[in-house]
């Protein structure tokens, strides 16, 4: 890969490439050393030419490192932002950044589009943890409850769904729902979270969980709450029941950026994926963002480099069984509309 993009491109740090891309830089300084910089605008540049050339878009969630989120994506943000903006794109080709369910659902969405996915390594420990077969096992225990499955999952498990949710809106989803019981895979954090949300429905869920959001625990919280009192405690609703009752605000990734960006707080902590904060941290100079850092591996596979051997050569391209695709954008689309709905 290095040696053939090297034999197409000048990919050789630069500050006159840095330089050339100072109004992007700007976005990021604040998180990204200027030596750094020089060593990705070249791969910016390169990009941003094959962008043009291929009538590609890329789409990046909010876990995306600050070269990919600020450098190169056209759209950014959470899984229900991406599920709905990858169904207005005027491109030819989508690039995903993100991990393979994200591709999976823009594919869902767009079936005449291509969707490139620049590492299939990029998977989710959510995805890899329910399957069709679980969710029958689901049916079976609760006849009749429609099943919510978080977009974390492969076009399988969605098509094996009525309908899916992201963190954003999971609890007006549940709650729009016609039934007392309902069932949510495969994150089981989300759905106990949602359940103190949405307290007349009986929330029965799988034992799923984000290999990320897992790490954080109660008893962390209130130790650092004790070193630094001061601090503004933000958590993803995939943590654990007991440290979102620990935290000021929990939210979705779009929901936890709003959040910070009205109330700028003097220090924040996101109990989230790391580079949350890098994302929005020169946005927000007044705020200092304080630790933990806990990086999804998975994320992390997406880099620069890889997304431009996947423009350059067009691949990997996503492909979907057609009879599967047709009954996983069922869900997502009945996600989308109701989710629509509701907000209205």
């Amino acid at each position: 890969m290095r040696a053939t993009l090297a034999a197409n491109y000048d990919l050789s740090p630069s500050m006159e490439a840095a330089e050339a891309t100072r109004d992007i830089y700007s976005t990021m300084d604040r998180v990204v050393p200027l030596a750094d910089w020089a060593r990705h605008a070249p791969y910016v540049l390169a990009i941003q030419r094959m962008k043009k050339e291929r009538n590609a878009v890329i789409l990046a969630h909010n876990y995306m490192t600050p070269d990919i989120y600020h450098g190169v994506a056209d759209v950014v943000g959470d899984s229900l932002q991406l599920a709905i903006e990858a169904t207005k794109v005027d491109a030819d080709v989508i690039v995903q950044c993100g991990v393979h369910f994200m591709a999976e659902t823009s594919k869902i969405l767009n079936p005449s589009k291509t969707v490139l996915m620049p590492d299939m390594e990029a998977g989710c420990s959510l995805a890899e943890s329910i399957t069709p077969a679980g969710i029958e096992e689901m049916r079976a225990r609760y006849p009749g409850a429609p099943v919510v499955s978080y977009v974390n999952t492969t076009a399988e498990v969605k098509a094996a769904s009525d309908i899916c949710c992201t963190s954003a809106n999971a609890a007006r989803i549940v709650a729009a729902l016609d039934s007392d019981t309902v069932i949510m895979t495969p994150d089981q954090y989300l759905a106990q979270n949602v359940a103190s949300q949405v307290p007349n429905k009986r929330i029965v869920w799988w034992a799923g969980s984000c290999i990320v959001h897992e790490q954080f625990t109660a008893q962390d919280i209130k130790d650092f709450r004790n070193f630094q009192p001061d601090t503004m405690i933000i958590a993803h609703p995939e943590c654990p029941p007991d440290v979102v009752a620990e935290a000021d605000f929990s939210g979705s990734t779009s929901g936890i950026i709003d959040y910070v960006q009205d109330k700028r707080p003097s220090k924040a902590m996101l109990l989230t994926e790391c580079s949350m904060a890098s994302n929005i941290a020169d946005e927000l100079p007044e705020v200092e963002f304080v630790g933990p850092c806990n990086m999804c591996p998975y994320m992390k596979m997406i880099t620069l480099e890889k997304v431009l051997w996947s423009l350059h050569t067009m691949t990997t391209p996503i492909e979907v069984d057609p009879a599967i695709a047709a009954r996983a954008r069922i869900a997502v689309e009945r996600m989308i509309n109701l989710s629509q709905k509701v907000a209205a």
